[in-house]
């Protein structure tokens, strides 16, 4: 069983950054692969980015890449987006995922694990 609990969100400008962080329970953590998804009012839940159990891979959505990094701290059992650059279309509900599984997938359902959410707002 593991337990993520989000952090970090907020408002900010356009062109600003921000960090999440999603701190996790468990003692296993370090064989989960972990991702973010986000949700926007009215819009399906869409992937923005993963890593692996490892650390040694990462997936990004299109979108995001080269704006956003994914990086994981075992030792603190934590997993953090960095986003810079951000975007009004950026706005969304945060939220962080685990699965046991070693692949980093894009589908939602994919992941056993997830937060209660860490909400961004961009202004223009």
């Amino acid at each position: 069983q593991v337990q993520l609990v989000e952090s970090g969100g907020g408002l900010v400008q356009a062109g600003d950054s921000l960090r999440l962080s999603c701190a996790a329970s468990g003692r296993t953590f370090s064989r989960y692969t972990l991702s973010w998804f986000r949700q926007a009012p009215g819009e399906a839940r869409e992937f923005v980015a993963g890593i692996s159990g490892s650390g040694g891979s990462t997936n990004y959505a299109d979108t995001v890449k080269g704006r956003f990094t994914i990086s994981r701290a075992d030792a603190n059992y934590t997993v953090y987006l960095q986003m810079n650059s951000l975007k009004p279309e950026d706005t969304a509900l945060y939220y962080c995922a685990a699965r046991s599984g070693g692949l980093i997938r894009s589908a939602g359902d994919a992941y056993e694990y997830w937060g209660q959410g860490s909400q961004v707002t961009v202004s223009s």
